[in-house]
């Protein structure tokens, strides 16, 4: 029996694409145990092959130096193998100091002492998609057509939507956020004009950082159809979010960590992308839509602009989001 300790990334969207990394390694006999930032280890908890998942008291910036020793020397003697999703030295710090013999992630930052199997790390215009990237790490080829599940048990499901109120297929669910920034963040008065059309209510999900932007759209279509848009953005956990997800009737995003997550649950989903790219993180479902202007001959004029992968739309017009209208998604739902 192989132990293994997964240091998982630190974005919701990158945990979901870890997901065929560890289906690999359970498959072969693998004991996974996934070491986690709070806000995304209650994505591994829906993944049935993580035998444990061990919460990380580290804060976002910093070595941190202190924490890191302290955990690990609780978990020295406890791995045979790491795997390290993120690219940053301070990821690579613990299974180093934990001792564990075998240490495997990309090369870059500094890593080369602490890691023993190092994978040669693509340069950025040339990175495969990020599922492929990170299965990869088992050693396995052929992962191109690698595709995140997710599951969650149906008691733990219908416990969260009891809490909720709500019922199964009942309802949509919009994630109007994009955390990187507003460059990929459709415009909230469409994500209104959408709500108001469709016959059941919709739940807005996001992080409190996100709930003015869910506030706003709850407001526009709340004046005109009362009771019908839920802002739960930064008012429930993770855990009863992938919950309200996983029953949702469909689901509409942006490029965001909860796109992965709809997909992951193989939900009927939209996915709208603007300065980012479909080609590099797409929504992999079979029920999956993206719109994107990008590909679409009937965009006059081309836009040539895109994929910018910028924060802020550098010419300032956000064009790519902006014109996508809520028809053009409506016709999915």
């Amino acid at each position: 029996m192989t132990r293994a300790l997964v240091i998982a990334p630190q974005w919701i969207g990158d945990a979901v694409m870890t997901e065929p990394l560890l289906r690999r390694l359970h498959a072969r006999g693998e004991v996974i145990t996934v070491g986690a930032l709070p806000w995304v280890a209650p994505v591994y908890r829906a993944m049935a092959q993580v035998a444990e998942v061990v919460e990380l008291p580290f804060a976002h910036g910093g070595l941190q130096w202190a924490a890191r020793r302290s955990m690990a020397a609780k978990m020295r003697g406890r791995f045979d193998v790491a795997y390290v999703g993120p690219n940053s030295l301070k990821s690579a710090l613990l299974p180093w100091w934990a001792g564990i013999p075998k240490r495997v992630g990309y090369q870059g930052e500094s890593r080369y002492w602490v890691l023993n199997r190092r994978l040669p790390n693509p340069p950025p215009g040339d990175r495969p998609p990020m599922v492929a990237f990170y299965s990869a790490l088992s050693g396995d080829s052929g992962v191109e057509q690698d595709r995140p599940q997710l599951q969650l048990a149906a008691a733990t499901v219908d416990a969260a939507l009891h809490e909720l109120q709500l019922t199964r297929q009942g309802y949509y669910v919009f994630a109007p956020g994009a955390e990187f920034g507003p460059a990929k963040r459709w415009p909230a008065s469409h994500f209104a004009v959408l709500s108001e059309q469709l016959a059941l209510p919709v739940v807005l999900l996001g992080s409190a950082k996100e709930s003015a932007l869910c506030a706003e759209i709850a407001h526009a279509v709340n004046a005109i159809r009362p009771g019908h848009c839920l802002n739960w953005a930064g008012r429930t956990s993770l855990d009863q979010a992938l919950a309200t997800i996983a029953a949702a009737k469909a689901m509409v995003s942006n490029d965001s960590g909860l796109m992965h997550v709809a997909a992951a649950f193989g939900i009927p989903q939209v996915a709208i992308f603007g300065s980012s790219s479909p080609l590099h993180t797409p929504p992999l479902n079979t029920l999956a839509h993206v719109v994107w202007l990008k590909n679409d001959p009937l965009y006059q004029p081309p836009l040539d602009c895109a994929p910018c992968f910028a924060r802020t739309c550098p010419l300032g017009h956000t064009r790519c989001l902006v014109d996508v209208q809520p028809d053009d998604v409506l016709r999915y739902l």
